[in-house]
């Protein structure tokens, strides 16, 4: 659907899209054919003839434009994929498909905006409405809410933290089992555990400011995507917005009667979008703040380990920093469970056991590296 900077058609591109249209529709073709539930085997049936349309379609431009792509053959990676939807079924490749719909009505977007109006340009608006209706359906399979090409990963003040501890508690346990395998004087452990504290706390607190700076250009950049949809599919956002009241209880009628009223003003509309679908609020959060939490987190968890040092000899130091770390490690692990969704003792005694691993890898490499030098 592009064209290049002299205004030629990008035949590579539409033969990409050729063969990625055609390699959807296969997967959606297996699945139906493997799917028990009859309304699901029936969905997957009529995906696959959309895909086969869009297949259709890019056959047809490639052939006016003298460049004609023959029969489609599924590629290495489709036929890899059919396996895996043979044997496991359609959970095993949802995600996969998702993210293959939320991409090319990315892509077609993308070119529509850019080509000059004709067959081209409509048929790029026509593949994004489509794609948008399979990757909502899709989702709908797996269980998810939201428009998918929106949703972004969880995150908040308690997942910043908790991860923050894990990282820097982790971290350093296996720097001061490190150090302490090497026979180090308890004053050493000490100044390699402040000095691991400082470089941990230092590098997470980076990381969070990054990433919080990334997550912010995101929501900026899928509030564009969702203005442009208002303004190129009015009746499908319009229509959106009011299941989405519909979801909070308001009567049918009330929710389309409130969904169209929002929508007659495009700027408010897309606040309320923002808002009510893609969990975007007013307040996107500060950078500084992020890397100041992250960062203070992780010094928290990094500090356990040489906390015992401050306070006992060597031997007690060491008894002790064993114990309320490997502890520690159980408590954040149960922690993330609230994240994962695991059971808080097996995710405890997953995380017990990477702090074991830890130790015992620290402590070997230290003493191994004493021996050595």
């Amino acid at each position: 659907m592009a064209a290049s900077s002299s205004g030629a058609p990008r035949l590579d591109l539409w033969r990409a899209h050729w063969q990625d249209e055609g390699d959807t529709a296969f997967l959606y073709r297996i699945l139906a054919a493997r799917e028990r539930n009859a309304e699901r085997a029936d969905l997957f049936s009529r995906m696959a003839e959309v895909e086969e349309k869009h297949l259709v379609l890019w056959s047809e431009l490639l052939a006016e434009h003298g460049a004609p792509p023959g029969v489609h053959r599924p590629s290495v990676r489709a036929r890899a994929l059919a396996f895996i939807g043979r044997r496991f079924g359609a959970k095993s490749l949802l995600p996969y498909l998702i993210n293959e719909e939320v991409r090319d009505l990315k892509g077609y977007m993308s070119e529509y905006r850019v080509l000059p109006q004709g067959k081209a340009s409509d048929a790029s608006l026509t593949l994004a409405r489509e794609e948008a209706e399979h990757a909502g359906r899709l989702s709908e399979i797996s269980g998810a809410s939201g428009e998918p090409w929106h949703r972004a990963g969880a995150g908040g003040f308690l997942r910043n933290v908790v991860y923050g501890f894990n990282d820097g508690l982790t971290a350093n346990f296996g720097l001061v089992m490190g150090v302490i395998g090497a026979d180090a004087p308890a004053n050493v452990v000490l100044i390699s555990g402040i000095a691991g504290l400082i470089a941990d706390s230092l590098s997470m607190g980076s990381s969070g400011y990054l990433a919080a700076k990334s997550e912010r250009e995101v929501h900026e950049h899928e509030i564009e995507i969702e203005r442009e949809e208002i303004r190129l599919m009015p009746e499908v956002e319009e229509e959106e917005l009011a299941l989405l009241y519909e979801a909070k209880s308001v009567p049918r009628e009330a929710a389309r009667a409130a969904a169209a009223q929002v929508m007659a003003e495009p700027e408010r509309a897309l606040r309320e979008m923002a808002r009510e679908e893609l969990w975007i609020s007013d307040d996107p959060g500060s950078p500084m703040r992020e890397a100041w939490l992250t960062g203070v987190a992780t010094a928290f968890g990094a500090l356990i380990p040489i906390l015992p040092f401050f306070f006992w000899d060597h031997s007690a130091a060491l008894v002790a920093s064993f114990g309320i770390s490997m502890a520690s490690h159980f408590g954040v692990g149960a922690a993330r469970s609230f994240f994962t969704g695991r059971g808080v003792f097996r995710s405890g005694l997953d995380m017990f056991l990477v702090g074991l691993g830890v130790a015992v890898v620290g402590y070997a490499v230290g003493e191994l590296v004493s021996k050595l030098l």
